[in-house]
């Protein structure tokens, strides 16, 4: 029995150096979460077995969590690069696929089409009127018209605390073309990682609720910045050499079972 336990051990050992290793290799991704190891004890018995004779047999993963604290803010300048500061995810759809993804990586760009994207996932947004004022609840692709209605070239795009995404034109003048909309989960540990910092909703997490940047408990929106991955990569190196050490005791315990195992058989020859 106990090289199987220990057995069990080294691959758990195995996973937790692997969840650490693709958190200490995102280090310098923006807007990834970590994610931690959790684990539980595995006992055999019937009802009939004296619970002052039970022997654990080893140990099992119980879940990956990930941890969804907010990184650091960096500093870019760039309009387009936000943050969510607070509660909430960014809302992308995949013009290809129509697929809904969530993201707290705020690096976004304008297309050639005006669509305002991040990796080929376009933000969505409420719909607003010219003053920025929510006209309905049905969420859209923003996209950025090229002229105003005056026929002047657009001279650039600002994003307001609020999430109100104004476009200004050669002509002075500035029209909002949405305000973004966030999306929280009443358990976000359920989401699916889809890679490139980008979450999709399972059953698990529930669906997404949406509402207005800055209101009530969503955070407000930080133009000219990005969040970092939220890894502190002391503490990650901490947890490589515990994980480490944990693999290396496992591997021990066998090899004492191994030597323990031919003693006996050298007994009996």
């Amino acid at each position: 029995m106990s090289f199987y336990t220990s057995l069990n051990g080294l691959k758990n050992a195995q996973t937790d150096l692997g969840v650490i290793s693709n958190n200490i290799a995102n280090a310098e991704t923006n807007g990834f979460k970590k994610s931690t190891v959790a684990f539980s004890d595995i006992i055999a018995g019937s009802a009939f077995t004296n619970p002052k004779l039970m022997l654990g047999i080893g140990a099992t993963v119980e879940a990956i969590n990930q941890n969804f604290a907010q990184g650091p803010v960096e500093q870019t300048g760039a309009a387009l690069d936000l943050v969510v500061n607070g509660d909430g995810f960014f809302t992308t759809r995949s013009a290809i696929s129509g697929d809904t993804l969530y993201t707290r990586n705020g690096a976004f760009e304008v297309d050639d089409n005006g669509y305002i994207l991040r990796g080929g996932n376009r933000l969505q947004a409420f719909p607003t009127d010219a003053a920025g004022v929510v006209s309905g609840n049905t969420l859209q692709s923003v996209q950025v018209p090229p002229t105003n209605a005056s026929g002047a070239q657009f001279a650039g795009v600002a994003v307001g605390k609020n999430g109100v995404i104004t476009a200004s034109y050669a002509d002075g003048t500035n029209v909002a073309v949405g305000k973004i909309a966030l999306a929280t989960f009443l358990s976000p540990g359920g989401l699916r990682q889809e890679g490139s910092a980008n979450w999709s909703a399972t059953g698990l997490s529930g669906t997404a609720t949406y509402g207005e940047p800055d209101s009530g408990f969503y955070g407000g929106i930080l133009s000219g910045a990005l969040e970092r991955s939220n890894v502190d990569l002391s503490e990650e190196m901490v947890g490589l050499i515990t994980a480490q050490r944990n693999f290396q005791a496992n591997a021990k315990a066998i090899d004492t079972a191994t030597q323990i195992s031919q003693t006996i058989i050298n007994l009996r020859t």
